[in-house]
């Protein structure tokens, strides 16, 4: 089995506004990390993109449409496990990007991400993706639909995150992030 993570959010202003830079410089820095770490399984690419080919067609939760937005910040990704995701997530690069979210980020009425289970030969979609963070945002955390607050595990049953698993697993991966971490702190916010 593997684990999904689909995000999204919507940014305070145009995705070409100055404000915004410090997110997109960021991006291909957190890409790089994930694909170094401990866990990572791959992403989906965005369709006219260098990288990865897309899971199918973009699209975008019904979310969108109350922020005057055509499209979103997103990423569709898997992972060995919910230890390896949260210390990719939690630490590094990527918590380096949290820690200034509020700078780039809007505010929200939905799930900023939804988790679930799928056999490790199993396509995914963005389109998956999207009914999964409605089903989330709808009906609350569930094994179809998650978050790590209430995560589930590939049986179906409630799950309890090893925390000593996830920093050792963070632990594991800064090596392998040092130069990315280094590059990351003299960006702009």
């Amino acid at each position: 089995m593997h684990l999904v993570l689909y995000n999204f959010g919507i940014p305070k202003e145009s995705f070409t506004a100055p404000g915004f830079e410090g997110f997109l410089l960021r991006e291909a820095f957190n890409f790089e990390a994930a694909s170094r770490a401990h866990g990572f399984r791959g992403r989906s690419g965005y369709k006219d993109e260098p990288g990865p080919d897309s899971w199918g067609e973009q699209v975008f939760p019904r979310f969108i449409r109350e922020t005057g937005f055509e499209a979103g910040t997103s990423s569709l990704s898997r992972w060995r496990d919910i230890e390896s995701l949260m210390a990719f997530s939690y630490s590094g690069v990527h918590a380096d990007a949290l820690k200034h979210a509020r700078n780039w980020m809007g505010p929200r009425s939905w799930p900023p991400l939804v988790l679930w289970w799928v056999a490790e030969d199993e396509a995914v979609s963005w389109a998956d993706a999207v009914r999964r963070l409605e089903y989330l945002h709808d009906h609350g955390p569930s094994a179809h639909a998650f978050h790590f607050k209430t995560p589930f595990g590939p049986d179906g049953e409630a799950y309890e995150i090893d925390r000593s698993l996830v920093r050792a697993i963070a632990a594991r991966n800064a090596p392998a992030q040092a130069d990315l971490m280094e590059a990351v702190g003299r960006l702009k916010i």
